[in-house]
């Protein structure tokens, strides 16, 4: 802070502070750390976002979260989209993302069902109204800079058993981030990169995106390898048609 700098803190990146089984005073003493330091911008991520409101102070849900808590969730696909996305969006952060990482299948941000936030009687969206209309009072595409989702984190499956992400379910969350004026990271490919066939076009049909399921439950990646070919994360790296996305939000200090 003397130095007129500010940093991002991604606190228990190997963690879950609203897991049921994290003490609930090591949520107190992260609370207290939180307030106290307000040059820090905390990055708070978890999979269980529904245990969020009785867990944290009350004063938060009452009058807000600091402007420093920049809350994310996980969502690797359209069901998990679905479900939690409008949970997070009950929440009163200054700043909510969404962790997509690994992304196992294509998602519709608009199409989460999110309640619209001028609705008294918990309304909800038609997306068969194309705009996404909830009222006469706005246009809410879900994930617009002033009332929805403020940052989008793509990235693809890493480890032995890595699973491959289609450059399609990417470049769809690149395009409604875009379109929504939303931040957008791609953090890495993983473990898989296109193939040259299709990043000379070939293959971008988006149909090419679901692998067969044999009896087993197991994938059959012998579609995949016609898009996809394991490379190992490093060699795949992290750009994206051609570039690296880091898109953060802006923050006043």
């Amino acid at each position: 802070a003397a130095e007129g700098q500010r940093f991002r803190v991604f606190c228990s990146s190997l963690a879950d502070v609203f897991d049921n089984a994290v003490p609930v005073q090591w949520r107190i003493e992260l609370v207290r750390l939180i307030v106290d330091t307000p040059h820090l911008d905390w990055l708070l991520l978890t999979k269980r976002v529904g245990n969020v409101q009785q867990m944290v102070w009350p004063r938060w849900m009452q009058a807000g979260f600091p402007a420093n808590v920049w809350l994310g969730i996980t969502a690797v696909n359209q069901a998990e989209a679905d479900r939690d996305i409008p949970k997070l969006m009950r929440l009163p952060a200054a700043i909510r993302w969404l962790s997509m990482e690994p992304l196992l299948g294509p998602v519709d941000l608009g199409a989460a069902y999110l309640p619209c936030p001028n609705a008294a009687d918990g309304l909800v969206m038609d997306p068969s109204t194309g705009g996404y209309e909830c009222c006469s009072r706005c246009d809410y595409t879900g994930i617009s800079g002033e009332m929805g989702i403020d940052w989008v984190i793509v990235g693809g499956e890493s480890g032995p058993n890595a699973r491959p992400m289609h450059p399609n379910w990417a470049r769809s969350l690149r395009d409604q981030c875009d379109t929504a004026d939303v931040p957008f990271l791609f953090k890495q490919w993983g473990e898989w990169k296109p193939t040259e066939r299709l990043g000379a076009g070939v293959l971008d049909d988006p149909r090419e995106a679901y692998a067969e399921v044999v009896d087993d439950g197991k994938l059959q990646f012998i579609e995949w390898r016609r898009i996809m070919c394991r490379v190992g994360k490093k060699a795949a790296g992290r750009e994206l048609d051609g570039r690296t996305w880091d898109e953060y939000p802006e923050v006043a200090s």
